[in-house]
């Protein structure tokens, strides 16, 4: 990819299916380069993938469609960011309008999937609840939005939102203040989903301090290290790699990162994530592949993928 300026992103995206698995229950898209008539457009999304989530690798897709679809018109809007008192509107916004839009996109989406695909039942079975229908199309959510003066990202969920910034400095913005034990996680087919929407507000008023570096993913790669560091440690080591090699080596060896993460965390795992340039790279290239020798944290043997 020609580099025409430093707004512009690189993106590197693949999927693999967790062990055992008979589909694959995650989703993703990268759409844009980040400039600001093409903003980039990043999201993954993990369906539950449990056996009461019998549909949670549509809902999964639904979820990434529907986002791209509002990120597309957030991002028009914040093209004129910078006119008086339009940042704030924009930012309150993205707080608590666009989460409510999502999320009703997203059920209208799903309930429509279901209508027109209803289960054959038994004569004098009662019509499930709207809450039972949703239920069946249960997943997680992150999703970003950047342009050269804006960086937004929005998690509904567990999944994981790495940010190296412009000096090298690792963030996960989106983390929780407790991380939720065993398998239990928010969802969009929760009753009030919008309220558990997680916001990262990041305007760009210096483009010299533009992240170089944002990473979405799946808990199946979080998952597949003993702790938060070795998941830091892996993000770093994108990042080193990613200077040295350059993104299409990366994207060469990605996909084999990703299964072996799968291999020790038993569930699909997902990544997706833009590089910006840089006009200089420094550092070696440290070994990016979990390390077997970590022990490595429990993983979900409860998500199976029944239709």
């Amino acid at each position: 990819m020609v580099t025409h300026s430093v707004r512009r992103w690189e993106t590197l995206a693949d999927s693999v299916m967790g062990v055992g698995k008979k589909r694959n229950q995650d989703w993703y898209a990268c759409h844009g380069s980040g400039s600001g008539e093409d903003p980039l457009l990043l999201a993954v999304a993990d369906g539950h993938g449990s056996a009461r989530y019998t549909r949670s690798e549509i809902g999964a897709r639904f979820a990434v469609d529907r986002f791209v679809g509002r990120a597309e018109l957030f991002a028009q809007a914040a093209r004129d960011c910078h006119e008086p008192g339009r940042l704030a509107r924009l930012m309150t916004y993205a707080r608590d309008d666009f989460p409510r839009a999502l999320v009703q996109d997203w059920r209208e989406t799903a309930l429509g999937h279901w209508d027109r695909h209803r289960p054959v039942a038994d004569a004098g079975t009662p019509e499930p609840r709207q809450s039972e229908k949703l239920l069946l199309y249960g997943t997680t959510l992150i999703g970003a939005v950047l342009t050269p003066w804006l960086f937004v990202a929005w998690q509904i969920g567990d999944g994981d939102l790495a940010v190296v910034e412009h000096d090298g400095t690792l963030n996960r913005p989106l983390a929780p203040a407790e991380e939720a034990l065993g398998d239990e996680t928010e969802s969009l087919c929760g009753p009030e989903a919008w309220s558990a929407v997680r916001m990262h507000w990041a305007p760009v008023f210096d483009q010299a301090r533009t992240p170089r570096l944002v990473v979405l993913s799946t808990d199946g790669l979080s998952k597949s290290f003993a702790s938060a560091e070795g998941y830091r440690q892996f993000v770093a080591g994108l990042d080193g790699r990613l200077a040295s090699d350059g993104s299409e080596g990366v994207r060469e060896v990605l996909p084999q990162w990703l299964e072996q993460a799968s291999k020790y965390s038993g569930d699909d795992t997902t990544l997706a994530a833009a590089l910006r340039h840089v006009s200089t790279v420094t550092g070696g290239p440290p070994d990016l592949a979990p390390d077997p020798s970590v022990e490595v944290s429990p993983t979900d043997t409860e998500r199976k993928t029944e239709t």
